[in-house]
């Protein structure tokens, strides 16, 4: 029992200093530490794949996609404060990391009297969560140290559960805008429908006209009737000048000439010729009748566009689907003593070595 200070006595304080103190305080805390379990698990977001097809509601392709996008966003959500507020509203993450059972040097201590710290908790919890995602395959792998293997398991479980909810509540979110917005559209294009046809209406019963085109048509082909009437009675009335002219039937005639004459000028100018005439009345009916045609096409289109936005609502659907289930450990993976002891005395004589020769070098200048 002696022999072993004499040797320990007889070694350069140096070594002492730099290697075998190191090394028992070292052995010291990985021998007082307590054991870690490690559960592991392994998701991957799924989403179906988008069509490359335009348009609101673009359907999808069949088959399924990563997405990188929300494997992200969980693997953020995972290590956030939201998700450890969560996860500890029982007491989950105080009770696993601060109980008695656990060593001094790796327990929980944050405490207040008697509140929770709440920002040294989760410097704590990201101690010991550990997520890493990988962008090319989108899976993400989530691994949890606690200090018994039952606790390590749950809160895995628990995190993956919080994920998957987080997932749902983007895909109702994303669903939920693009109905909406698809019947924002629908709600603008009825109102501009709505208003377009009105306006067409007020105008034709304001102006008295029902289509300015077919009523030109007819009245251009009663003109065209008149006019035939008024050639046959100027003829008939040439006639009678150049045989009898003294027939009692040509001042007729002539009062029929005037006659038709009168009305050829009043039809022609309905159809054209003055401010109310048909054709100024027609410019300003085919431009309401265009922008009512117009609203009607738009609102066709937002009807088809809430119909495709439906559907893909209904297909747009984002899902966590689990790779790995959260493993239950058996067996301790941290702390690694042996290598920590040896790499504490592995360092301990690199140090050594160079505090050694750099005493020499003085030893020798001072020399």
């Amino acid at each position: 029992m002696i022999k072993i200070p004499e040797r320990i006595g007889k070694l350069p304080t140096l070594f002492i200093v730099a290697v075998i103190v190191p090394t028992m305080i070292s052995a010291l805390y990985f021998g007082m530490s307590s054991d870690l379990y490690i559960s592991e698990s392994r998701f991957v977001v799924r989403s179906p794949e988008k069509s490359n097809s335009g348009g609101l509601g673009s359907l999808f392709k069949g088959g399924m996609s990563n997405d990188a996008s929300e494997g992200f966003a969980t693997k953020d959500y995972i290590l956030s404060r939201d998700a450890l507020a969560a996860l500890n509203k029982d007491n989950l993450i105080v009770n696993a990391y601060g109980n008695d059972n656990i060593s001094f040097l790796n327990r929980f201590k944050a405490v207040d009297g008697g509140v929770v710290v709440k920002e040294k908790l989760y410097k704590y919890y990201m101690g010991k969560i550990e997520v890493s995602h990988d962008a090319a395959s989108s899976i993400t792998a989530l691994r949890v140290r606690a200090f018994s293997p039952r606790d390590a398991h749950e809160i895995n479980r628990r995190l993956l559960v919080q994920a998957e909810t987080l997932v749902n509540q983007l895909n109702g979110r994303a669903r939920s805008d693009v109905i909406e917005y698809a019947n924002k559209e629908l709600e603008e294009a009825k109102a501009l429908a709505r208003t377009a046809a009105l306006a067409l209406s007020d105008y034709r019963n304001r102006e008295g006209v029902v289509d300015p085109e077919q009523q030109a048509t007819v009245q251009l082909q009663m003109i065209s009737k008149l006019q035939d009437e008024m050639i046959a009675t100027q003829t008939q009335l040439v006639q009678l000048r150049a045989f009898t002219p003294q027939n009692p039937q040509i001042p007729v005639l002539q009062s029929r000439v005037q006659a038709l004459s009168r009305e050829i000028d009043k039809q022609t100018g309905l159809v054209a010729g003055n401010q109310k005439s048909l054709a100024v009345t027609a410019a300003q009916f085919q431009r309401l009748q265009l922008e009512s045609q117009l609203a009607d096409r738009q609102l066709g289109a937002a009807i088809s566009s809430l119909q495709e936005a439906r559907n893909e609502a209904r297909r747009k659907r984002a899902y966590v689907e689990r790779i790995v289930e959260p493993s239950t450990p058996d067996y301790p993976a941290e702390p690694r003593r042996l290598r920590g002891i040896l790499s504490t005395f592995v360092v301990g004589l690199v140090v050594f070595a160079v505090l050694s020769m750099l005493v020499s070098g003085i030893k020798e200048h001072r020399d």
